[in-house]
């Protein structure tokens, strides 16, 4: 394409659309009618001019001048309650459906490799030496140590919050990095499971296991649950950087990208609960029981929340990405 050729052949059509734009409140039917046509052709250019000869000056130009007219055509429209309760109700649990089969065995692998750390550092004395001095393990495990007080350390909201932050951080780092072929996250998720797998062989050593256990599993369950699933979706958005499928590379990022954010937004209510968990029930003077049964409880209810509600939104073609009139208008290649 002959850039130079191309823009004196369409100038005067973009000055017109930039024209009619300015005054959008004062046109007549046949101007309206002009605006429109006007539009779809200027979408059409910017999209020729992006895959053949792109400028990034009049790439700008004509991405802001087709954004301004899509708002005039399409209109705008504020967020509402019904977006809230549909994204709650059907977006976010289906997106997490549709990427089970990534976050599953993120979590079964995951899992295996903190229980397999685990139980190297708790049978090998000398692992253990190399974490830390004996008097400062013995600190640690003992009753009333380090590890059983960390979480009564704090007054309970605080912590709470606290913990919400710290999780919601690493669930976002996850879907956000994932672009970068999945390698931050694997890291992400080593690093997890390394401290999980230190305080596990640590507290089995010292003959603590079931106290570790009573205190990391009431909000565990569902805390790692929600880390799994952002860590599952980042990697499965790191391979569609490698396999796009069916959909163009450009297409495929976007939509899963789309996803992937409104993934961290519901992610970071689920980690808020798990957050609340840990402030409130994990320190509290409930017998072990129940603390365990309050956790398994919630992650059962998580479970059925994807599994019902996100299975039948994902069987009536929900995706977790935006509704169609919200998305960018994808606009044909050809003039």
């Amino acid at each position: 394409m002959d850039l130079d050729v191309f823009v004196s052949v369409h100038r005067a059509e973009w000055d017109r659309l930039d024209a009619l734009l300015r005054r959008r409140r004062r046109l007549t039917g046949t101007e309206a009618d002009e605006l429109v046509s006007l539009y779809q052709r200027t979408a059409t250019h910017l999209s020729l001019i992006q895959s053949s000869a792109p400028d990034p000056q009049l790439t700008g130009r004509l991405s802001q001048l087709v954004a301004r007219a899509r708002s005039t055509v399409a209109g705008t429209r504020r967020a509402s309650w019904r977006d809230v309760t549909r994204f709650l109700s059907q977006g976010f649990p289906a997106a997490v459906y549709r990427s089970r089969h990534w976050w599953v065995p993120t979590a079964l692998v995951s899992t295996a490799v903190a229980v397999l750390l685990g139980w190297w550092i708790g049978t090998h004395p000398e692992v253990q030496s190399s974490i830390a001095a004996p008097g400062r393990l013995r600190e640690l495990t003992r009753p009333g140590g380090e590890y059983e007080t960390y979480y009564s350390s704090h007054p309970a909201t605080a912590f709470a919050a606290q913990v919400w932050t710290n999780n919601a951080q690493a669930a976002a780092m996850c879907l956000v990095l994932g672009v970068f072929l999945g390698l931050p996250v694997l890291w992400i998720l080593f690093q997890n499971m390394l401290n999980l797998g230190v305080g596990f062989g640590l507290m089995s050593s010292a003959g603590r296991l079931d106290t570790f256990l009573g205190l990391v599993l009431p909000h565990g369950l569902l805390e790692l649950t929600a880390v799994f699933v952002a860590a599952g979706t980042g990697l499965r958005l790191g391979w569609t950087v490698i396999d796009p499928g069916p959909r163009t590379r450009r297409a495929a990022l976007a939509e899963e990208g789309r996803a992937a954010v409104g993934m961290a937004i519901g992610l970071a209510l689920v980690l808020f609960v798990s957050g609340a968990i840990e402030g409130f029930v994990t320190p509290s003077g409930l017998p072990t029981w129940a603390r365990i049964g309050i956790g398994i409880a919630a992650e059962l209810a998580f479970l059925a929340y994807v599994y019902v509600l996100g299975g039948r939104a994902a069987r009536a073609g929900e995706n977790g990405d935006l509704e169609a009139a919200d998305r960018s208008a994808s606009v044909p290649t050809a003039a």
